[in-house]
């Protein structure tokens, strides 16, 4: 028996900042669907769809990924919520009554004079890429999902930092 997630277990990654910037300032970033794009080997970049044009509950938009095993993908997200300066989740995978194949969340705090930005995401329930993989080396599914967690928890880093480092510099600048 081992410890070790599978996919099933809907797997959680968790990581956090301290920006020395208002929340309204990292807001400004991390709503932005877009910007991990800067930062990230996979995600290229994002863009609204369906008339939106900008965050909000319902609203959604689509990311195009790309991944040296995978391929190039897109993947379809639906804001899930949205508290401007505070909460911005949204899920992938979710178009039509299909359970999303990931989840995603920013919470920012005020921590003095600065914020504290967590990024979290849940791997799961639904079907994805991850899943096929999986499907095709089920002797290797805890190796695999310890893999993409390892690989998501640094993108989610990269991340944190380049919004860090964005968010500190404009407000070096106000």
């Amino acid at each position: 028996m081992t410890d070790a997630p599978r996919y099933a277990d809907c797997p959680v990654i968790e990581v956090d900042v301290l920006v020395d910037a208002p929340p309204a300032a990292v807001w400004e970033l991390v709503s932005d669907p877009g910007l991990p794009a800067r930062f990230s080997q996979e995600l290229k970049g994002a863009r609204w769809v369906g008339g939106a044009g900008g965050p909000a509950p319902g609203h959604r938009f689509e990311g195009s990924n790309e991944h040296p095993v995978i391929g190039a993908w897109t993947s379809h997200c639906t804001v899930v919520e949205c508290e401007p300066g505070r909460v911005f989740s949204f899920t992938v995978g979710d178009l039509d009554g299909v359970q999303p194949s990931s989840a995603w969340k920013y919470t920012l705090t005020a921590e003095g004079a600065g914020t504290r930005v967590r990024q979290s995401m849940r791997l799961g329930p639904g079907r994805s890429h991850l899943s096929t993989v999986i499907e095709a080396m089920p002797d290797r599914e805890v190796e695999l999902v310890a893999g993409r967690m390892r690989d998501l928890r640094q993108s989610m880093s990269d991340n944190l930092s380049g919004v860090k480092a964005l968010a500190e510099a404009g407000a070096a600048r106000a």
